[in-house]
């Protein structure tokens, strides 16, 4: 039966990015608090955007830009509901990797922990 569900759910998340790109990467999640940002304003992200709790972004990893998941691109992930929207980019030592933005619920973000998952997009 689990099996059959994880199919289900695999299917409908391809489906829902038809003519995407599926690819496994390392998910990881994180919040914007001080504690994880560099310096300044731990809402504003690498693009400039402004991260509010509730969003459904993440950032990539530069090699996942290189391969079309640019600012803006709409992005599903297996097992979570919904897209999510690049909005923010990752340190240039990072590869094959998501953040997943949590908002500012860092039990969340530990709980998630590092996962491997499959992501999707549309070719622009």
């Amino acid at each position: 039966m689990r099996t059959t569900l994880i199919a289900l759910v695999t299917a409908t998340t391809m489906v829902g990015c038809s003519g995407g790109n599926p690819r496994e990467v390392t998910a990881t999640a994180y919040n914007s608090v001080n504690s994880q940002t560099k310096a300044g304003d731990p809402t504003l992200t690498a693009w400039g955007d402004t991260l509010k709790p509730g969003m459904k972004a993440i950032a990539v990893s530069r090699d996942l830009i290189d391969d079309g998941l640019t600012h803006g691109t709409e992005v599903t992930i297996d097992g979570l509901p919904g897209t999510y929207i690049v909005r923010d980019k990752m340190n240039k030592r990072w590869e094959d990797k998501i953040d997943i933005y949590m908002g500012l619920d860092v039990e969340a973000a530990k709980e998630w922990g590092k996962r491997t998952v499959t992501i999707s997009w549309k070719e622009e």
